[in-house]
C-alpha cells in the first residue's frame, strides 16, 4: 500500500453517498474500495489511490453530496500504515 492514500466520505443517507461516490469516481483516478453502513442513517465510502487523486476525489464527492444532503465527515489518510488494513477489507 506504499504511496497510496485512503479517502473517506461519510454521509447521512445512502442516496447522498451514491452521489458523492459517483462524483468522486468521475473526478480522479481512484478506486472505490468499499462502503460501510454505520447506523442511524450514516454510511461511509472508502476510496484508494495516489494521494493527490484521493484528495481531489474526496473533495469533489463531498461537494456534490453536500448539494443534495448532509456530509458528516471527510478524511484523507496519505500513506497509511500497513496494519491499518486489519480494520477492514475495504482498505486494500
Amino acid at each position: 500500500m506504499a504511496k497510496q492514500a485512503i479517502g473517506m466520505i461519510e454521509c447521512k443517507g445512502f442516496v447522498c453517498l451514491m452521489e458523492a461516490s459517483d462524483a468522486a469516481l468521475k473526478s480522479a483516478d481512484v478506486k472505490l474500495s468499499g462502503w460501510e453502513k454505520i447506523g442511524s442513517g450514516l454510511v461511509t465510502a472508502f476510496f484508494t489511490g495516489d494521494v493527490a487523486a484521493v484528495k481531489a476525489a474526496v473533495e469533489a464527492g463531498a461537494d456534490a453530496a453536500s448539494s443534495m444532503g448532509e456530509v458528516v465527515a471527510v478524511q484523507v489518510i496519505p500513506r497509511p500504515h500497513d496494519d491499518l488494513s486489519k480494520l477492514g477489507s475495504w482498505i486494500g
